[in-house]
């Protein structure tokens, strides 16, 4: 049975293992030969010769494995028997020392081959760990010095693919749907990833070694990995982590580059409409004065009266945009001060009223400051301007005969005002943004000409102050805008 099993073990084996087998098992009987010569000739005993036998097998055990160690076993207990064991020079094996001395032999054998195979399978799994942390090291370096301003993708699988060994690498980026391939892949694999993230399910493929695995930030997935090759599930996690990562600083990076452009045009806009109202502003006050000198002379027929009004009217609605402009580029600029003027918002309310009474032209105005005595820290020119804006967005926004109404009251430590009027509700998605720069409403932006800077120099004053600003509309209550401040002031934020 011995023999078969051996003959069996031999015959699963390729040439080059069976010679190796049959050399490793010589060369423990060459071993147990010589120490048998070198026992008989001294005229040693059987015990010291079975430790040195044991020595051999257990030896035979860890350089070779179990199977040459129980051939060397043997060999070493037949020695035994005819050497050493009387009589001398015969083969007794009905001795129950020969099935002793082979049974010692064959348990040491399996017993300190297991082991060693057990530290060996130990030792090669740590070895590939190192490895592939090495490996993990090597990619999230490569991945720092990926270009940013390139699609992240073909640099990935290409590194992946380089680094790792693997057969092929797809990956999938689920915010531009593009699949990124390298390596073999055949023609109907090539959405294997993109699968993998329509089904939000990680999975193994044995049968192709191909392992995929959802790419997820934060909570959310963005894409999907699938790599072919001889990896660990391990390994296989910590490179879908990786790519996540790599994807998603390269997202960032997009947005940061896309917020820095978007910044860049603003500033030279900014720029070439502030020299622009600069520039306006001399020949506009001649214009003004020169219009003026024209109802001076008088003698003007009707018509030419008509022009001259006209005149007069762009004139100021001219004289307006560049003041809001210019107040725009003042708030926007570091070294801004803002004044501690003592202020009291009734009065506030009465001159911006009335300085705007003939944009109120054909509304009738409610006043409701319940605190005269009322008042507020601040700077009086931006608050003016910021009351005078809030009336003017009213009267251009509001259906003709209906009321404004202006109120002021106290809040804890806060001074509240507020301008209401009836118009065209603004939709929940445009409150905010209406008070970015030139935004405006594209539900109110036919019904009346604007620029969209009002409302955003409202907002600087604002915050200049330590303020904010909001605004509630429905249809059925109307539209009020409000601006809170704190009444002792504040510093500039």
């Amino acid at each position: 049975m011995f023999a078969i099993k051996i003959a069996e073990f031999l015959g699963k084996k390729s040439s080059p293992s069976r010679l190796q087998f049959l050399g490793e098992s010589l060369a423990g009987c060459w071993v147990i030969a010589l120490l048998t010569f070198s026992g008989y000739e001294l005229h040693f005993n059987p015990a010291p010769v079975g430790f040195l036998f044991l020595l051999v097998v257990v030896c035979e055990s860890i350089l070779c494995g179990f199977w040459q160690a129980s051939i060397v076993s043997v060999v070493a207990c037949a020695c035994l028997d005819y050497f050493f064991y009387p009589p001398l020079l015969t083969f007794n094996i009905t001795d129950p020392q020969n099935w002793v001395a082979l049974g010692a032999f064959e348990i040491s054998a399996l017993l300190v081959s297991r082991l060693s195979s057990r530290e060996q399978m130990k030792s090669r799994e740590a070895q590939m760990q190192r490895m592939a942390m090495e490996q993990l090291y090597e990619l999230s370096r490569s991945t720092l010095l990926i270009n940013m301003h390139q699609s992240p993708g073909p640099q990935l699988t290409r590194l992946i693919q380089q680094i790792f060994s693997a057969e092929a690498v797809a990956v999938f980026d689920a915010d531009s749907g593009s699949s990124d391939l390298a390596g073999a892949w055949s023609k109907d694999e090539q959405d294997v990833a993109k699968e993998c993230y329509l089904n939000q399910a990680d999975d193994e493929d044995k049968s192709t070694r191909t392992s995929r695995r959802i790419l997820r930030a934060g909570a959310g997935s963005i894409g999907a990995l699938a790599i072919r090759g001889q990896l660990g599930p391990l390994v296989i996690n910590a490179l879908a982590s990786l790519t996540a990562i790599a994807h998603d600083r390269s997202v960032s990076f997009q947005k940061e580059n896309q917020i820095e452009t978007a910044r860049e045009r603003e500033r030279l806009r900014t720029a070439v409409l502030d020299s622009l109202a600069h520039a306006v502003k001399t020949p506009l006050t001649a214009i003004q004065a020169a219009n003026a000198g024209l109802r001076e002379v008088g003698s003007l027929n009707k018509q030419q009266m008509e022009l001259v009004s006209l005149v007069d009217n762009e004139s100021n609605k001219l004289s307006l945009l560049s003041t809001r402009l210019l107040q725009t580029a003042k708030l926007e600029a570091e070294e801004m001060s803002v004044g501690k003027d003592e202020i009291v918002v009734e009065d506030l309310v009465t001159a911006a009223l009335k300085e705007q009474s003939k944009r109120m032209a054909g509304h009738t105005m409610e006043v409701a400051v319940p605190d005269h005595r009322l008042t507020i820290r601040g700077d009086r020119d931006l608050l003016s301007m910021a009351l005078l804006q809030y009336l003017d967005n009213a009267a251009k926004y509001s259906f003709a005969g209906t009321a404004i109404k202006v109120a002021a009251w106290e809040s804890h430590s806060e001074v509240l005002i507020s301008v209401h009027n009836f118009g065209p509700p603004i939709p929940i998605f445009d409150r905010e943004r209406i008070f970015e720069r030139f935004y405006r409403s594209e539900g109110t932006m036919h019904r009346a000409p604007g620029t969209g800077i009002g409302l955003s120099t409202v907002k600087m004053a604002a915050d200049a102050h330590c303020g904010h600003v909001w605004v509630i509309s429905n249809a059925a209550e109307g539209t009020t805008f409000f601006l809170s401040l704190p009444q002792n002031g504040g510093e500039r934020q």
